[in-house]
């Protein structure tokens, strides 16, 4: 299902699926054919990251409805979590100034402040039956909690960054679950896995760990098997 390019994370998917996404293309809730989870320079500044997005997908060779994340994390540090037949591959950026959600307004910042300094947590989400909408929309919040869990169990001076996203990705048919809050079975599960991939996301992070290289001539490689937390080899 899923590829590694040179900075890009592809999910090609054999068949259509119900997304719903925060991402800057193909955000919204709707049916999508892929998704991607990019890395841009630490100075990215970019006023279309939608057509951004697009660019990469068509030259990837991306057909139909997609949906896409850009992040200043190397997508090499993608860690990889399975719970209940959920799968989320999280890359996480917490930058120099990780942000609270309830913190004062950007116009109130004092201009000593500065910028809030690279960081994003982006996590590609697969679900393994279909969600209700509203049940979807539950979901997001349930990684939104499960993230600020993580960071405060870390001891991360906020509850993410202002470019977090999330996609989640659940079949288009079959038995339709109307829960996605964090006790529910497709919630809960899905909770223990972003909490579990943003833990390890801030100790790669805080350490500097790297493991493997994608060089310019790589091919699109499966990604492993389910049941561990993997990074590309």
């Amino acid at each position: 299902m899923i590829e590694r390019h040179p900075g890009v994370l592809v999910w090609r998917l054999p068949r259509p699926v119900v997304a719903i996404s925060s991402g800057p293309h193909g955000g919204g809730l709707g049916v999508r054919h892929w998704a991607l989870n990019a890395t841009v320079p630490k100075d990215y500044a970019r006023p279309d990251p939608d057509a951004h997005v697009a660019e990469i997908a068509a030259g990837l060779g991306l057909r139909g409805p997609g949906t896409g994340l850009l992040t200043a994390v190397d997508v090499r540090d993608v860690v990889r979590e399975t719970d209940g037949g959920v799968r989320s591959w999280v890359t996480t950026g917490i930058g120099a100034h990780p942000t609270w959600a309830a913190g004062p307004s950007s116009g109130d910042l004092p201009a000593a402040a500065g910028p809030p300094g690279v960081g994003t947590i982006n996590a590609v989400c697969v679900l393994p039956v279909r969600l209700a909408d509203a049940a979807l929309v539950n979901a997001v919040a349930t990684v939104a909690e499960a993230k600020a869990q993580a960071l405060g169990e870390a001891g991360v001076p906020g509850t993410g960054t202002v470019t977090d996203a999330v996609v989640l990705l659940c079949p288009v048919d079959g038995p339709v679950e109307p829960y996605g809050g964090p006790r529910s079975p497709i919630g809960s599960a899905l909770a223990r896995t972003v909490h579990r991939a943003v833990h390890t996301g801030i100790s790669l992070e805080r350490t500097g760990t790297r493991v493997g290289v994608v060089t310019s001539n790589a091919r699109p490689t499966t990604m492993p098997g389910d049941g561990e937390t993997r990074r590309w080899p």
